[in-house]
């Protein structure tokens, strides 16, 4: 079951029941079915206003963000979805922060609510390091769906693994 690498963590019976799609060679119909649409975000400065629409709405007062864009070099296994980045700089006396979300570039074409979930995510990060209990309990206030989020977009990177885009 290489074919599911992205799935590991779930429990077993999860993992059995996407296996059988894939079998069945169904689960792009599953997928389609839950999500039938792509987002219109393509750009850079698309996705900028996107994600400050988000943080507007639920973290006013959190740090402002200086990038916000799609990043190929981004390889999804080893830095998962998208990468926050708090940057410190020395210019003279002063030091000067900036905080930057990339977003892997395969999430250019996909669903708007995974992209939204990536989003939700990485903008949790200006307010939790850590991907702890309270990390989450923000993530879920932001995208009550959050985890059947995570879980569905983990489902269509397996989709993407066996060489078939949808999107």
């Amino acid at each position: 079951m290489s074919s599911l690498k992205y799935l590991a963590s779930y429990p077993q019976h999860l993992q059995d029941q996407i296996q059988r799609l894939i079998d069945e060679e169904r689960l792009a119909d599953y997928l389609l079915g839950k999500y039938p649409d792509h987002h219109s975000f393509k750009n850079d400065g698309a996705l900028r206003d996107y994600t400050l629409a988000i943080k507007n709405r639920y973290l006013k007062k959190s740090a402002p963000l200086s990038k916000v864009v799609f990043d190929n070099k981004i390889h999804v296994i080893n830095n998962a979805l998208g990468l926050h980045k708090y940057i410190n700089r020395v210019q003279g006396s002063k030091t000067k922060s900036k905080n930057e979300i990339h977003i892997a570039g395969i999430f250019k074409n996909g669903p708007e609510a995974f992209l939204n979930m990536i989003v939700v995510h990485e903008l949790a990060h200006l307010r939790e390091r850590e991907h702890n209990k309270a990390f989450y309990q923000l993530c879920q206030h932001m995208q009550p769906d959050y985890h059947q989020l995570e879980f569905d977009m983990r489902v269509y990177l397996t989709q993407l693994d066996i060489g078939e885009e949808i999107y």
